[in-house]
């Protein structure tokens, strides 16, 4: 049931954007040869029209195949024989009905669940966010100098720009109708750490070391069993969590016991400092109903969020990071999607709809943002060469564009394949 949930949403979004296209050729006069859904040899197909309307084996995919697309041809009711600005509507076409599509599915959410204002509903007393005067109730609306629309807005920014010690933490937000801005370093949390991670939180099993810290250098290794503190037994997680919390570590050296393969060893290491920059104040993640045209608003407001994440995680994978094992294809998304209807179903019917929907809006809005990247044979590499035509007020080479839109469609291929791969990988 997952798998045909998942199959029926991935296709929906992908349907609307070669629906776009369709849609804006018929209205600029460009024969439509094929209208599909999927990819591979067809199973159903029926020609209306001139065109034939097919649903392919493979239900990952779909196209859109104009006349002349492709080609030099320039003949009455190809794509080249089309207006420049009409062509520039058919590709654009695509991503705009991905855009339209998730700003429908995210009004309905915000009508049935709300949204999450980036509201303070705590401040640490005596922190310097509290002495700058940051109070319960204000509502964030700059972070950083990013806006801020939604909770969900700073806890992504947030995520991918961690703070650092040294900074300094700006905000504006609204009090009682006002505007204000607040300014300050943040407090710095100090810890002592051993630099391990458990397999559970029950658990005194290394699930991983983390590199440069005290029990990787003392040569403890992933699988072994943390037994003993100073020859205290802490045999479980909550015993742990108890000697830490009775005996906190410091820069004094400590007897760690573990086991490995059956046999007992000892190892005295000396924990290490960590700091970490806190912000000092908490704020809302859950969504408040609202009504009427902010229901509009706040669905407009979704489809935003979801462009800016995905253009804010680009922007990491570009710099490095985020790298090629986070990224996912049609398999990644498809079981992403199936995990969200498993873990929904405790929740109720109108909980597992709204996180499908969701779900459905993520995947259109980064549909719309990829497609309009400017890469060959995406759309947006397509747009270029039109835009660069509609300036230029003549074609550029066609026989150059195709070549660079070809090898750019093989690139491409490449990359599904090792996204993929990556995809099973993960799955299994």
């Amino acid at each position: 049931m997952r798998f045909v949930i998942a199959v029926i949403i991935f296709s929906v979004v992908i349907l609307i954007h070669e629906l776009g296209h369709f849609l804006l050729a018929k209205k600029n006069h460009i024969e439509v040869l094929e209208f599909s859904l999927g990819m591979g040899p067809r199973i159903i197909s029926t020609v209306k029209g001139g065109t034939r309307y097919s649903v392919k084996l493979f239900p990952l995919g779909g196209s859109c195949a104009m006349a002349g697309e492709d080609a030099e041809d320039d003949s009455p009711g190809t794509f080249n024989s089309a207006p420049v600005w009409g062509r520039i509507a058919v590709v654009a076409a695509g991503p705009v009905f991905n855009f339209l599509l998730a700003f429908i599915l995210s009004v309905i959410i915000v009508g049935c669940m709300g949204y999450d204002p980036a509201t303070v509903l705590e401040v640490t007393q005596n922190s310097a966010a509290d002495k700058a005067g940051l109070k319960k109730g204000d509502v964030i609306t700059e972070y950083q100098g990013y806006h801020i629309d939604l909770g969900k807005d700073l806890y992504v920014y947030s995520y991918l720009n961690e703070l650092k010690e040294g900074d300094t933490i700006r905000l504006k937000v609204k009090r009682d109708g006002k505007k204000l801005e607040i300014s300050y370093k943040p407090d710095i949390n100090v810890r002592y750490l051993l630099g391990f991670n458990r397999s559970d939180v029950n658990s005194m099993t290394v699930e991983s070391l983390i590199k440069g810290m005290p029990l990787e250098e003392a040569g403890l290794e992933a699988g072994d069993v943390i037994t003993k503190i100073n020859g205290m037994e802490v045999p479980d997680g909550n015993a742990y969590e108890k000697y830490i919390e009775e005996h906190p570590l410091s820069n004094e050296p400590v007897t760690i016991t573990y086991e490995r393969n059956g046999l007992e060893y000892e190892a005295e290491i000396t924990p290490r400092e960590y700091r970490t920059p806190v912000s000092g104040f908490g704020y809302n993640t859950y969504s408040e109903k609202t009504s009427g045209f902010n229901v509009l608003k706040y669905g407009a407001v979704e489809v935003k969020y979801m462009i800016r994440t995905t253009i804010l995680s680009l922007k990491e994978l570009v710099t490095g990071h985020l790298g090629m094992k986070d990224l996912s294809g049609p398999v990644g998304v498809v079981d992403a999607i199936g995990d969200t209807y498993e873990q929904s179903k405790s929740e109720g019917t109108l909980m597992i709809w709204m996180n499908l929907l969701n779900m459905a809006v993520l995947l259109s809005a980064n549909l719309g943002v990829m497609n309009l990247l400017p890469l060959p044979a995406l759309d947006g590499g397509r747009l270029v060469f039109l835009v660069a035509e509609a300036i230029r007020r003549k074609p550029v080479n066609r026989q150059v564009e195709g070549m660079i839109h070809f090898a750019g469609l093989m690139l491409l291929m490449a990359l599904m394949v090792i996204v993929m791969y990556n995809d099973i990988l993960k799955i299994f």
